[in-house]
């Protein structure tokens, strides 16, 4: 199968404090570099390989520091900021470095015990113990450095211990930079041709690349359909086995139907590794050449194993989507093909599916497989297959193409519930949203997205616009 990381997420992290303070306050310098221990150790546990630079405390180590996160390619950068610095020790090191930088103003503990401070009975201890809780001082001035030098940057304000708000923030900034890192890695099979008349799903390649990185591979259908001629029967059992382990096989489907989808499934796994395939983008009528409608015919259960398998598929050759759904799933969070199939104005609820592949990780309960005699508006007929996502909170997820050439992540947030659904042998789920279905459907419309989206598992809309604000996407969250 393909290989979904390229190198390992490299975080930079630095400390910042003033070298003239060392000679002045006795173990300040160790203090200080002990708290940006901490921070390494909280990161590091995150699963990524952190480059630590330590304190930096003069321009000249500042300049030697932008270089070595250069030399290191490393993905995002945090700041630690734990006393009164010079602005003139960080921006050689962003500027330099041209990666995303996150500034952390966290204070050692909630508050200075005023009490045992105003005791001491010694003015430069003090103020060495002032300067150990200063970490707020310079913020403003390195704010103000980054804006006149047209730095993007982001803040985590809190504390280094005991505030899990702090720690959620700053792990999904890390999140965040997995899922940048692995699109900029990204190898998407495009396969076919655009259903015709669906202009909204047409979709600028070169942009994509430019904002998100990876690569474009235009595959053939001729070559999945000769790849058949090269599968064994061996092969073809082993993937029914995996068809019946994984699936809720209905008696209707018949032994022929099952064995010419398990044959097209081998051919897109050897089709995925000998491109290297991380995602697959398709749609073909397959008229006027039997072989090619035969394949074309027959692919749903196997493009939704790959799905299953971190590699998303998208029909209709529907580029916008299965970058959404390769971001989703590359959260964790799944990612299935969808549109709008009805709304329920009696239950307020908005009915969404698709047909084509599933993703098997984020079902409620076994997926179904059944025989349809016809794939509407399609060529052919075949085995198909019926899901619901998973009942509980869940995330909408559309790469928007705007009028002025920019890509942009539009988001919603709401809940997947139990409830009846149309049987008709394709994905199919009911949706709540806090606005309510009417004023959802005009929200989202609103924003010229394509008819498909994405939809995942649980709330993470916080983290896509944190992976928009590291890509330099804009994110519109309409609830």
């Amino acid at each position: 199968m393909a290989k979904q990381n390229k190198t390992n997420v490299k975080i930079g992290l630095f400390g910042i404090g003033l070298e003239t303070y060392w000679a002045q306050f006795e173990g300040l310098e160790e203090r200080l570099k002990g708290y940006l221990n901490v921070v390494h150790q909280r990161i590091e546990g995150m699963g990524v390989e952190t480059i630590n630079l330590g304190l930096i405390d003069n321009a000249e180590k500042a300049f030697d520091a932008g270089t070595a996160f250069r030399k290191a390619d490393v993905d995002l950068i945090f700041l630690y900021v734990s006393t009164y610095a010079l602005s003139s020790t960080v921006l050689p090191v962003v500027r330099k470095a041209k990666v995303p930088v996150i500034v952390l103003n966290l204070s050692p503990e909630a508050a200075i015990d005023y009490a045992t401070f105003n005791a001491m009975d010694n003015r430069t201890a003090m103020t060495g113990e002032w300067l150990a809780f200063c970490s707020a001082c310079p913020v403003p001035e390195i704010a103000s450095v980054f804006k006149r030098s047209n730095i993007p940057f982001y803040q985590v304000t809190g504390m280094l211990n005991n505030d899990p708000i702090v720690w959620n923030e700053i792990e999904e900034w890390v999140e965040a930079a997995k899922v940048a890192h692995i699109m900029s890695y990204n190898r998407l099979g495009l396969m076919g041709n655009y259903y015709g008349g669906m202009l909204d799903i047409y979709s600028n390649l070169t942009l994509h690349c430019a904002v998100l990185g990876g690569h474009m591979e235009i595959v053939e259908v001729d070559e999945l359909s000769g790849l058949r001629n090269d599968v064994s029967e061996r092969e073809v059992d082993e993937k029914i086995k995996q068809f019946y382990t994984t699936f809720d096989v209905q008696d209707e489907c018949s032994v022929a139907e099952i064995h010419r989808a398990a044959l097209t499934a081998v051919a897109l796994d050897k089709l995925v590794e000998k491109y290297d395939l991380c995602s697959l983008a398709y749609y073909h009528k397959g008229t006027g050449n039997p072989m090619n409608a035969d394949v074309m015919s027959s692919v749903i259960l196997g493009t939704s194993l790959l799905t299953a398998n971190h590699i998303p598929v998208a029909g209709e050759y529907e580029v916008k989507n299965v970058q959404a759904m390769k971001i989703m799933d590359s959260f964790g969070a799944g990612g299935s093909f969808t549109e709008y199939y009805a709304m329920d104005f009696n239950e307020d609820v908005v009915l969404m599916g698709h047909d084509g592949p599933c993703h098997p990780a984020i079902a409620e309960g076994k997926i179904k497989v059944k025989p349809l005699k016809v794939y509407h508006g399609k060529v052919g007929n075949g085995l198909s297959v019926e899901m619901s996502v998973k009942h509980g909170d869940v995330t909408l997820l559309s790469l928007v193409e705007t009028a002025d050439g920019k890509l942009i992540f539009l988001v919603a947030q709401a809940e997947s519930v139990p409830g009846p659904i149309l049987e008709i042998g394709n994905t199919n789920s009911r949706y709540k949203f806090p606005l309510g279905a009417r004023q959802f459907v005009e929200s989202w419309n609103a924003q010229g997205p394509a008819h498909h989206c994405a939809i995942g598992k649980g709330h993470i809309a916080s983290k896509i616009t944190k992976l928009g604000n590291l890509l330099g996407m804009q994110t519109i969250q309409v609830c």
